[in-house]
């Protein structure tokens, strides 16, 4: 093997959300792939730790990030820590989310406007700072929600949310020409994970676990595959948002 292929840099991600059951996922696919990862919290230090040690252990190189992604000046912090650390970014995957479950009549609007800090203006704010940072050849993953297709009661606050970051995709993928970045989205169907299952008793998840034509839930796992398509190999896919939820929609 020669000098240059034993030396070459490893790619970079940052993982938002990294510390959750989805974003723990990716950020373990793509450590697996060789990327160094910087794994972000917003408010549980630990859990991220424990990530990043899990990923240095196996080999590969990650650290832990924090910062709330609708603060513009705390992400901007946290991108040039990244870049302090492993040289430059290359893809980023934007896990971070909060779903409120609620009808349209009973809507808490406080709770509508919290979801939608994270939902919609981190996804905005996450998605600046990658079009400014990423170097050419990079990725960026955006995380919105089958929801968006299925009008299932109760989601409707989530879903709207959620299609904000769809629709904010494709035009950021095209503003990007020239630039050798691809910007997509993933919308998973039903995951098992603790954002999903919090809150729902075992008859629901059953009765979830049925609809796709595959006739379970989604793992963390399945959505990490897809995530790392994006990330690495996929570079003919670029403003679309793809949909890994076992044919339910």
């Amino acid at each position: 093997m020669s000098e240059s292929s034993t030396s070459r840099v490893p790619r970079v991600a940052v993982v938002t959300g990294g510390s959750g059951g989805m974003g723990r996922a990716i950020a373990k696919r793509l450590s697996n792939d060789g990327f160094a990862l910087a794994v972000h919290y917003a408010g549980n230090i630990n859990k991220a730790t424990e990530v990043v040690k899990e990923l240095n252990a196996a080999g590969g190189r990650a650290m832990a990030v924090g910062g709330d992604v609708a603060d513009e000046v705390a992400m901007t912090r946290l991108f040039d820590e990244v870049e302090a650390a492993f040289g430059g970014i290359d893809v980023v995957i934007n896990t971070a989310g909060v779903m409120v479950l609620s009808t349209v009549v009973g809507l808490d609007l406080d709770e509508l406007d919290r979801m939608h800090r994270t939902n919609i203006r981190g996804s905005f704010v996450v998605s600046q700072l990658a079009a400014q940072r990423l170097r050419r050849g990079g990725a960026l993953v955006n995380v919105s929600s089958s929801q968006t297709r299925l009008q299932d009661p109760t989601y409707a606050p989530y879903a709207a949310s959620k299609a904000a970051v769809e629709a904010l995709t494709p035009v950021l993928a095209r503003e990007l020409r020239g630039r050798d970045i691809t910007v997509n989205a993933i919308a998973p169907g039903p995951t098992a994970t603790p954002l999903f299952l919090d809150g729902k008793d075992q008859e629901a998840i059953d009765r979830m676990a049925q609809l796709a034509p595959m006739e379970r839930l989604g793992t963390p796992e399945d959505i990490a595959e897809v995530a790392a398509f994006l990330a690495g190999p996929s570079r003919w896919i670029n403003g679309q948002v793809i949909y890994p939820n076992g044919g339910l929609a």
